[in-house]
């Protein structure tokens, strides 16, 4: 039986102890700060906030290249001889990243392709779905294997409260009317993915202690998550305190397994400091 690799974008945010033990390989994104070109982990987010707070202005960022996805595919060929690759990508709704794998994975004869129409934990729930899902038929083929990750991706559900309006205003996101609006009532949007688009559905009033709780009430409200396992997202300033929280409230859910997970350059240069998200699967 071939070995089957498991890839995605580093806009998965997924951990660096998961992807190691379990082989999932990661190709970088991209971030552009300062007229300099960076692969998405080889800057730290605290360097991305330093940026903003000097000049007010945020980092853009960058899909994986096609070029890049060929040389990702040919070093994974090298690294696993005789593999299949199974690449479960970001968004095709938000970037260009898998079109781009699309057009590389022409080149070689056994690399299939998701379009998981998620980002961040999101992604990351269903590259772990897949994850679980070898290891308990390691002899399972990779048509049928494919077949049960598709039919598992519109079953992620990824919601989550950017940390700061500020930041959405200087990326364009929100206007200064709506940045003033709500900054002075403590207005926070929720964002939701939406057949692969980020959409915003509701609007939570108050701090984010308060916002938070709420967020995960609506949310297990809203859909029927499977509670073997649940991922929460945070950029860096989330409190501690608010983490102990819901780690709480997921407690008394019932949630087998909680798993917090660390937004990166890519996702944070969009969220601010001090966000949250919740991301997981439905039954």
């Amino acid at each position: 039986m071939r070995r089957i690799v498991l890839s995605t974008e580093s806009g998965a945010d997924l951990p660096k102890d998961l992807a190691e033990k379990h082989d999932v390989q990661v190709v970088p994104m991209h971030i552009v700060m300062d007229g300099n070109d960076y692969l998405d982990g080889s800057l730290s987010v605290t360097d991305i906030y330093n940026y903003y707070s000097r000049t007010k202005k945020i980092p853009s960022t960058t899909s994986t290249n096609a070029h890049e996805y060929q040389e990702f595919f040919s070093r994974i060929k090298m690294d696993f001889p005789d593999c299949m690759i199974v690449h479960i990508g970001y968004t095709s709704k938000a970037s260009s990243s898998f079109q781009n794998a699309v057009i590389a994975a022409q080149e070689f004869e056994d690399v299939y392709l998701i379009d998981a129409l998620n980002v961040t934990g999101g992604l990351a729930a269903i590259v772990m779905y897949a994850v679980s899902l070898l290891e308990k038929e390691p002899e399972i083929e990779p048509k049928q294997l494919i077949e049960k990750i598709e039919a598992k991706v519109p079953k992620s559900k990824l919601a989550f409260i950017p940390g700061s309006l500020e930041f959405l205003r200087a990326g364009g996101r929100v206007s200064n009317a709506a940045y003033l609006g709500g900054t002075l009532l403590k207005i926070k949007p929720c964002i939701e993915l939406i057949d692969g688009k980020l959409v915003s559905t509701k609007k939570y009033r108050g701090n984010m202690n308060r916002v938070a709780e709420k967020l995960f009430k609506d949310y297990l409200a809203d859909y029927s998550i499977d509670r073997d396992q649940i991922y929460f997202i945070y950029s860096i300033g989330f409190e501690e305190s608010i983490k102990q929280q819901i780690d709480s409230l997921a407690k008394e859910a019932e949630f087998k397994h909680i798993k917090w997970i660390q937004a990166g350059g890519m996702i944070s240069t969009h969220s601010g400091p001090g966000g949250f998200g919740i991301a997981g699967l439905e039954l």
